[in-house]
């Protein structure tokens, strides 16, 4: 795994796309406060730059670097979650432009997976996660299933976990800071 993080974060360090497993779906990634990089994203995936994007941060201290105000709930969430669930925040900070959404909002997900946690700490910042499909396409549950267009639109394919199988990408629950919640996918 050694290896692999270290071939992945040379790739984010140099504003490059990497294709990487994730605690849910394979995904395409790049450093989140890049803002070529987050283009680039949007042009592989033939997507709107409108639509924005998760990103994943290692811990709660990271969290905290990217979202100005944390509700009290967004840590009783996490903490109690038995699947994978991505939190919209109001007021995204320090990150690229571009992958904050309109209204000011960002979805972020403290992943329990090794490698990504590994590879956000050693980085320092927060890693854009979105599902390796050209938009409008079906997320892809194994590596194998993930088009050859999408692999060749990035510059590195993690070698990790290529066998593993997703049964379906993260929940995701929008916490405004005047205390609505609202499911967006569960």
């Amino acid at each position: 795994m050694n290896q692999e993080l270290n071939n992945t974060l040379e790739t984010l360090k140099n504003g490059g796309l990497i294709l990487y497993p994730t605690d849910t779906v394979w995904g395409i990634g790049c450093d989140a406060t890049n803002e070529e990089a987050v283009k680039k994203i949007y042009e592989l995936k033939q997507r709107e730059d409108s639509k924005a994007l998760i990103c994943l941060v290692a811990d709660d201290r990271m969290l905290k670097k990217y979202v100005k105000t944390i509700p009290d709930a967004a840590l009783s969430i996490i903490d109690v979650a038995d699947k994978p669930t991505t939190i919209i925040y109001d007021k995204a900070q320090n990150l690229a432009s571009n992958l904050i959404a309109d209204d000011g909002s960002i979805a972020i997900r403290i992943p329990d997976d090794e490698f990504c946690y590994q590879l956000s700490r050693k980085l320092n910042t927060a890693i854009v996660s979105t599902s390796a499909n050209i938009s409008g396409q079906p997320t892809p549950k194994s590596f194998k299933e993930i088009s050859p267009e999408v692999i060749k639109g990035v510059d590195y394919v993690v070698n990790l976990h290529r066998e593993k199988n997703c049964d379906k990408p993260s929940s995701i629950i929008k916490l405004s800071n005047n205390g609505i919640v609202k499911v967006i996918r569960a």
